[in-house]
């Protein structure tokens, strides 16, 4: 009890008492209009990737869980070369696609193509970004979901067979509930690492939150200000994506019994 209140009135001295903060700085550049614009980039970029991200993480868990063994060894490559990738060197790839590919063809592959496109009219600094993220998230959405449906018991799956349910009735109605309870904290946490991970595309040149901060910075020099309204806004964008998932969780966890640390112990 006595470290807690040290370490409180430490904080509280750290945080109140040190002028380097500069909270009148913080406060006037806390809303300003650059800092709200690309606050809603971010926000609007992270809404995509996840949207992107989660699509391409279902089609790579059907394909990881196909009987054909073609499908399985492409997601198979796919998650594993993802997984070796860091996310910046795949912002990087994507970006630099048209040095790889200058035109994509659209066409018979070894044959006649239909059209040519340049890559650079398709990849801009948006797209690269919003593909990167969703790459890199789709390939870790994808060994969570395959995980959840590891997780459900054999029967539910003869049940639903039993009862002449197609698949995707039986998910939408049975499976995909129980689906949602095991993996949602897994895949909350890896939305909120694509929301963190969209600092990154200020190195294609992206204008988000983190760098509207570094260019005021760069000009003014109040650099631990500065960072400081970058990481509030990240805290607030945050705690809501981590309301969202508890809200989440409590809804589809209605029926069935939470056991916590204490009363697992106590009953044995």
């Amino acid at each position: 009890m006595a470290f807690a209140i040290y370490v409180a009135l430490v904080a509280f001295r750290f945080f109140v008492f040190n002028d380097n903060w500069q909270w009148d700085v913080v406060a006037s550049y806390l809303f300003s209009q650059v800092v709200i614009d690309d606050l809603l980039h971010t926000i609007y970029l992270t809404v995509l990737t996840t949207v992107l991200g989660l699509v391409l993480g279902v089609l790579t868990t059907i394909c990881r869980m196909s009987s054909l063994a073609v499908l399985r060894t492409f997601a198979l490559l796919y998650i594993w070369a993802m997984r070796a990738m860091p996310p910046l060197v795949m912002l990087l790839v994507v970006f630099f696609f048209g040095a790889l590919v200058p035109t994509i063809d659209i066409g018979i592959p070894f044959g006649p193509s239909f059209a040519h496109i340049p890559a650079n009219d398709l990849i801009s600094r948006f797209s690269a970004a919003i593909i990167g993220l969703a790459i890199y998230l789709g390939a870790y959405s994808a060994e969570i979901l395959r995980t959840g449906v590891l997780a459900l018991h054999a029967g539910q799956f003869e049940a639903c067979k039993s009862l002449g349910l197609p698949p995707v009735l039986a998910y939408q109605k049975i499976l995909g509930p129980q689906l949602i309870r095991v993996i949602t904290p897994s895949l909350a946490n890896e939305v909120i690492t694509i929301f963190k991970s969209t600092s990154l595309v200020s190195v294609i040149g992206y204008a988000e939150l983190l760098t509207t901060v570094q260019t005021i910075y760069a000009r003014n020099f109040q650099t631990i200000p500065l960072l400081t309204v970058a990481v509030f806004w990240y805290l607030v964008l945050t705690s809501i994506a981590m309301f969202g998932q508890a809200r989440l969780e409590k809804r589809y966890a209605r029926g069935f019994t939470r056991r916590t640390i204490a009363h697992a112990k106590g009953s044995q």
